[in-house]
């Protein structure tokens, strides 16, 4: 089956996946062609901090094995890029920053392994915010990272490299690491798929941390079958990560063609509808019309205690990473970026109690939406109150013509889920006047990813959004 490297490589991983099971496609193929794109758009969008040359004598290799009647499953011979604080045996990992600047693991990560014995082929480590900590991808070591519907915008973060990669087509999935939002909203910003599992659902053994009571690897795609594939193969408990659930995993692909027929969507309209610019309201709204039109139904919700979710966050992500760098910090300030070594300086300052409370308050945020989800069975809501912003900004408009700091108001929805350890998964619903996309979040119960693949499979299933690609 002839197909030019930019057919290929706008080809859905799923669709990609059954060309290559099929020997219609092969998978150097599909190396080739996203080799090709990272070579068109790097230079613009600096999305990859390392590109693997290698990964075409990976793609023989799975070629070989294809042709030899071994398939491994969906994602044999199709490449994967990582956001680089993930490990890989042998392979440079900075997460982002200077001090890990020449770190070369000595084994590959979970997830990793995971995706390397399912047959995927690693195409590259992609930008990411340093370290992890901060929202925009404007990286002084590797390169400020951009969005490609608007390379004057920013691609958000932390895994802003990994949402851009996989929006611009140089690579067909990609993992990031999401603690207060760095999944979901480089999802939202580049018009992708993102999900943040239930905490614990994912191994980090052998991922830089960020803030270990938060932190998880998520899968992020252009679509959400997609989604689903690639989270099947990194989902499971892990005997080597102390805080991988034990909880059993399913195929979570298997519902994703149920419809949302009778699901009840809770809504929080004084937390979830207030203070947003006009067109990610009027997107995300349309979106849950959509849903009722096909089936669900919508239910308003009260959680008392909502909106102290943004300083609880913002508290246990400040202390968590300044304990995690504090001998770093005194033994190489200079090697971090102004930004982050404020941030690092800022989170020593805390006091205790600050923290306990904060920790506190997750347990009570967290028995009110396990109550709430007795009467519903998912939350709709947007995902960040804004679009894209200018590359380098610090603050943003959201409405009334008033500047904002962009730290927090970028995790007035996102900190629920992170805060409560319950999984989420971000679907793109819509564009602005500017053509920047607006990406929903779909929230629910701990360990039922399932059912927010399946409210996203047909959210997509009856919408264009995610067929849509950016112009570079």
């Amino acid at each position: 089956m002839a197909k030019g490297s930019g057919e290929l490589a706008n080809l859905s991983l799923a669709e990609a996946s059954r060309l290559v099971e099929s020997k219609q496609v092969s998978p150097v193929d599909l190396v080739d062609a996203c080799l090709e794109r990272i070579g068109a758009v790097q230079d613009t969008l600096k999305c990859y901090i390392s590109v693997y040359e290698q990964a075409r004598e990976v793609a023989k290799a799975a070629e070989t094995m294809i042709a030899a009647g071994y398939w491994l499953g969906p994602l044999h011979g199709l490449p994967i890029a990582l956001k680089d604080n993930v490990g890989l045996k042998g392979l440079r990992t900075t997460a982002g920053s200077k001090v890990l600047g020449d770190w070369i693991p000595e084994e590959d990560a979970t997830v990793a392994a995971r995706l390397r014995g399912a047959g995927a082929i690693f195409i590259g480590k992609t930008n990411l915010h340093e370290f992890a900590w901060g929202g925009t991808t404007d990286n002084p070591h590797h390169g400020t990272a951009r969005n490609p519907w608007d390379t004057e915008r920013f691609p958000a973060g932390s895994s802003g490299g990994s949402g851009a990669a996989v929006a611009a087509r140089t690579c067909f999935g990609a993992l990031g690491t999401d603690t207060g939002g760095s999944v979901r909203l480089p999802a939202a910003i580049n018009g992708i798929v993102g999900i943040r599992p239930t905490i614990g659902r994912v191994s980090n053994y052998g991922v830089i941390p960020l803030a270990w009571s938060m932190d998880t690897v998520g899968s992020m795609t252009r679509t959400v079958e997609d989604c689903a594939i690639l989270f099947n193969a990194i989902a499971g408990h892990d005997p080597r990560d102390g805080g991988s659930a034990l909880e059993a995993t399913t195929d979570y692909t298997a519902d994703l063609e149920k419809g949302v027929k009778g699901m009840r969507i809770g809504l929080i309209p004084d937390y979830f509808f207030s203070h947003l610019q006009p067109a990610v309201h009027d997107a995300v709204r349309g979106a849950i019309d959509i849903l009722v039109g096909l089936g669900a139904t919508t239910h308003d919700v009260t959680v008392e205690n909502i909106h102290g979710n943004i300083s609880a966050q913002l508290t246990v992500e400040s202390c968590e990473p300044s304990a995690y760098h504090q001998a770093w910090l005194r033994e190489r300030p200079g090697d971090y970026g102004e930004d982050v070594r404020t941030l690092l300086e800022i989170g020593e300052l805390i006091p205790a109690p600050t923290y306990i409370q904060a920790q506190r308050y997750r347990q009570l945020l967290r028995s009110e939406f396990l109550e709430a989800f007795k009467s519903v069975d998912v939350f709709i809501c947007p995902t960040l109150p804004f679009t894209a912003t200018p590359v380098g900004a610090t603050t943003v408009v959201i409405e009334n013509g008033v500047e904002e700091d962009m730290l927090s108001a970028i995790m007035q929805f996102t900190g629920v889920p992170s805060l409560t350890g319950m999984p989420s998964l971000v679907v793109p619903c819509g564009f602005d006047e500017d053509g920047l996309p607006v990406g929903m979040q779909i929230m629910g119960r701990p360990f039922d990813e399932a059912t927010l693949f399946r409210a996203g499979a047909a959210f997509q299933a009856a919408t264009e959004y995610h067929q849509r690609a950016p112009s570079i």
